[in-house]
């Protein structure tokens, strides 16, 4: 069932969109699906960061932009953090084994989704990051299953 509600939060600089992150880790789970959307420099990555740092992740994150995929092991299973900006075709996915890492057992962070086409299952949230020139970014969130209704309606920012 898809169900597509959506809220918005205002991220002003770097560290609202960790902390934004860190909110989204609150609602983290294995098996989960997160989409990250947006033009190249729109915090896609940074919001990564702060759902990893607040999953338990100390180390550097880094946009993953040439290994397709990072893998990161924490106390709540295998985190795989995904940017296919770099794809040339969607069919490039099956080399690497794609629909392996999209099971119960693992927490997938995907950054530029569009780029996988059909071959990427339904999210759970979809979450697109749109530069503002007044308050700096917008958070665009999706929830696209019944579960993740649930986490967008207990999400809250402290400024928003």
């Amino acid at each position: 069932m898809t169900v597509n509600s959506v809220r918005e939060f205002t991220l002003n600089d770097e560290q609202a969109t960790l902390q934004a992150g860190a909110m989204l880790a609150r609602f983290c789970e294995s098996g989960a699906t997160i989409y990250l959307s947006g033009s190249l420099g729109a915090g896609k990555t940074t919001l990564s960061r702060g759902v990893l740092r607040a999953l338990g992740h100390t180390g550097t994150v880094k946009s993953p932009t040439y290994t397709i995929v990072e893998p990161y092991e924490l106390d709540i299973g295998t985190v795989y953090h995904f940017d296919l900006y770099r794809l040339n075709d969607p069919e490039e996915l099956e080399f690497i084994g794609i629909r392996d890492y999209f099971c119960s057992a693992y927490l997938c962070l995907v950054e530029w989704p569009e780029q996988g086409h059909a071959l990427l299952p339904l999210p759970d949230l979809s979450i697109t990051l749109t530069a503002d020139a007044t308050c700096g970014r917008i958070m665009s969130v999706v929830a696209n299953t019944v579960r993740s209704q649930g986490w967008l309606a207990c999400m809250s920012m402290a400024d928003n």
